[in-house]
């Protein structure tokens, strides 16, 4: 019986890898987008975590973002950009918070929002055009976008993070 088990658990982990190629395979452009964007989901959530609750009012100059300020942002835009390739007016979730806490929620309820899109999105669907800033834009090309501008709002976190004696999670040593 143990060898039948053994021989069947071998069975489904191949088949499971099969069709984890196969669909790769089949979409390869959503497939690395969204791998892209799952990276820097990841750090952006871990990044918002890190920084402790009263320096989310914290900016380096009178004329930027404070740190909460750029987490709201983020989540705003990721509403748009993602209500955008769903066809939809994405409400901002930010407007009115300043505290970690709440500023959190808001950023992990676009995550929310966006994994569904890029959850369900193929190359096909994603060669789709929308109207995104006066000019037409493949579904695919918005949700790059969206990487893009998450990884530029990164950037300038991990500048405060550092201000502020905190070593950001790109940094961290790995497990």
């Amino acid at each position: 019986m143990s060898r039948f088990l053994s021989t069947t658990l071998a069975l489904s982990i191949a088949c499971a890898a099969a069709f984890a190629q196969n669909s790769n395979a089949q979409n390869p452009f959503s497939a690395d987008t969204k791998q892209s964007y799952t990276g820097i989901k990841n750090t952006l959530l871990k990044a918002a975590d890190k920084m402790p609750e009263e320096n989310y009012s914290f900016r380096t100059t009178q004329q930027v973002r404070t740190y909460g300020e750029m987490v709201g942002h983020v989540a705003d835009i990721q509403m748009m950009l993602c209500g955008l390739v769903k066809g939809e007016q994405a409400k901002p979730v930010s407007a009115g918070k300043t505290s970690k806490a709440d500023l959190t929620a808001a950023l992990k309820q676009s995550f929310d929002y966006c994994d569904a899109v890029y959850d369900s999105m193929t190359d096909a669907g994603g060669a789709t055009k929308v109207n995104m800033f006066g000019r037409q834009v493949t579904k695919l090309g918005v949700l790059s976008f969206n990487i893009a501008h998450d990884n530029e709002m990164y950037g300038t976190m991990v500048a405060y993070l550092r201000i502020k004696g905190i070593v950001p999670p790109s940094s961290e040593g790995r497990p």
